[in-house]
């Protein structure tokens, strides 16, 4: 199959300075595109990108940003798994793509790759070679999740309008170099207390690794257009290569220098625990986004499957993880080290 020449005009990337945004922003810059970056509070990073002092929920100034350009590629989200954030993270989540929709109407932006969460389908139990077939979840595990999966299907329906080309991609614990959540909460245990295992190695999670979520990106960008297939579609984006999270962690660590993991919790105790540090923050520390992984959520995750076929997006934006996950580990661990 003869594929369309990459697109050439100007993008902005909602979310540009975080890990995710700013890896997607290096890569469309170092292409020769035209790079705008709307985010709140950041600082620039590239003299030949254009970054705007921006928060997705300004609904007229992020009209104005969106004038003019081709593709929005659309990053930003507040990421939390306990609930104490969740008026920001509705507010963020789905009113900032909401926003973003309309920005596209009034631009006239051609095309729109949204950065999803494979997080849209879980309900808490165990996902085996999960596909684009599974129904969106309907049993609340997180107002993240929640506010995933309204914003999910606001572009899908938007999509359907076809004034712009849109699609979805759905990544899984996304990590590598310029990790600013997921690592650093590994390393400050690490190098605190020392990692715990919780429950057992006998669920598999799948992991994507950082360019493996850029080129598909970039994959997406370049097939969207009036009429085609990819337009309205979400697809999951992992590595293809299921493993127990605390394996994972732990060849991350012993690449690192680290230690073996150990020691482990079991699951009963750290869910209740969990739950008591929720009840805690729930009261103390309302709207405050950060977090050190520890929530029922998380730990519910942990012990149950959760991966996924890639095959819809192999097949349709003729893309696959070009790094494993083993170059993916020793990669990081060599970025981390330096």
């Amino acid at each position: 199959m003869n594929l369309p020449e990459p697109a050439t005009g100007p993008v902005l990337v909602t979310g540009g300075c975080g890990f995710i945004g700013s890896a997607v922003v290096r890569a469309f810059a170092d292409a020769g595109r035209e790079v705008r970056v709307v985010n709140p509070r950041c600082r620039p990073f590239r003299g030949d990108v254009q970054f705007l002092d921006l928060d997705i929920r300004d609904a007229a100034g992020l009209a104005e940003a969106s004038k003019s350009v081709e593709t929005i590629v659309h990053c930003a989200s507040v990421v939390q798994t306990r609930n104490t954030a969740q008026d920001e993270m509705w507010e963020v989540n789905h009113g900032g793509t909401r926003n973003v929709l309309e920005a596209c109407r009034r631009g006239r932006v051609r095309k729109l790759v949204h950065i999803s969460s494979a997080s849209v389908v879980y309900e808490g139990r165990d996902l085996e070679s999960g596909d684009e077939e599974l129904p969106y979840a309907t049993a609340s595990m997180s107002a993240y999740a929640d506010s995933k999966i309204a914003a999910e299907q606001d572009v899908l329906e938007f999509a359907a309008e076809g004034s712009t080309s849109a699609c979805a991609l759905r990544p899984h614990l996304v990590f590598g170099p310029g990790d600013t959540r997921f690592l650093p909460n590994i390393l400050r245990r690490a190098d605190g207390a020392g990692i715990r295992e919780v429950g057992t190695r006998s669920k598999l999670s799948d992991f994507v690794y950082i360019d493996n979520v850029v080129d598909a990106v970039v994959a997406a960008e370049t097939l969207l257009g009036p009429g085609s297939p990819v337009g309205g579609q979400a697809y999951f984006v992992t590595n293809g290569e299921p493993i127990a999270f605390f394996e994972f962690v732990e060849r991350l660590l012993v690449a690192m220098g680290y230690p073996a993991v150990r020691k482990s919790v079991p699951y009963w105790l750290a869910y209740a625990g969990a739950g008591l540090v929720e009840a805690f923050h729930s009261i103390v520390r309302t709207g405050d986004t950060s977090e050190d992984g520890l929530s029922r959520f998380a730990v519910r995750y942990l012990n149950t499957h959760h991966y996924f076929r890639i095959d819809k997006a192999i097949r349709d934006l003729h893309w696959r993880p070009r790094t494993s996950l083993a170059e993916a580990i020793q990669q990081t661990a060599m970025a981390a080290t330096r």
